[in-house]
């Protein structure tokens, strides 16, 4: 075994889905890309997600406590990472990377219409903000887009580097005390 530095550990864990957080200030959309995210409850389904007051989008979602999540599939990498490259502040992103949207059920802010999943999302809790940076997001609707023929997820690995979803294995029938989670998307 090697040892590595424990501040590192954030590019061992941080390897979920990439996503991309559009929000809306009540005058103009942005999207911003982000890692540092984690599910903390099945119901009300509850979302952990680190935005701090450097990303444009922090003003937005703390003004208006609303966003979407929205999860790339893996052939939207360089346009993740351009768009996490630059500020929302100098920047239309929707218009510059050409990024499509579409009207949510439930909230003000855009979905993104090339992306896999989107999850309209409000604040429930925000007291561990001025702390951690940390928004916990409650899911309100989910948008499934089923014509994508990309269907792996992007995961960033904290240095650059990325992978794509892999080989999937259906363990279905030995999750016995988990029946109630196999319902597909």
């Amino acid at each position: 075994m090697r040892q590595i530095e424990a501040s590192k550990a954030y590019r061992i864990l941080e390897s979920g889905p990439i996503l991309m957080v559009c929000t809306h200030d009540g005058v103009r959309a942005n999207v911003m890309t982000m890692g540092f995210h984690m599910m903390i409850q099945h119901a009300p389904p509850l979302i952990g997600c680190v935005i701090g007051p450097w990303d444009h989008s922090f003003s937005a979602l703390s003004k208006t406590g609303q966003c979407v999540l929205a999860v790339p599939g893996a052939d939207l990498a360089r346009t993740v990472v351009d768009v996490g490259n630059c500020s929302g502040a100098e920047v239309d992103k929707f218009s510059h990377f050409g990024l499509a949207t579409a009207r949510p059920a439930r909230i003000g802010v855009p979905i993104l219409s090339d992306c896999l999943y989107n999850i309209e999302c409000v604040v429930h809790d925000d007291s561990l903000v001025d702390q951690y940076q940390l928004f916990i997001l409650k899911a309100v609707a989910i948008w499934a887009n089923d014509s994508r023929t990309e269907r792996r997820y992007l995961h960033h690995h904290g240095d650059g580097t990325f992978t794509a979803d892999g080989e999937r294995f259906d363990l279905r029938d030995r999750m016995n005390l988990w029946k109630q989670f196999q319902v597909p998307l």
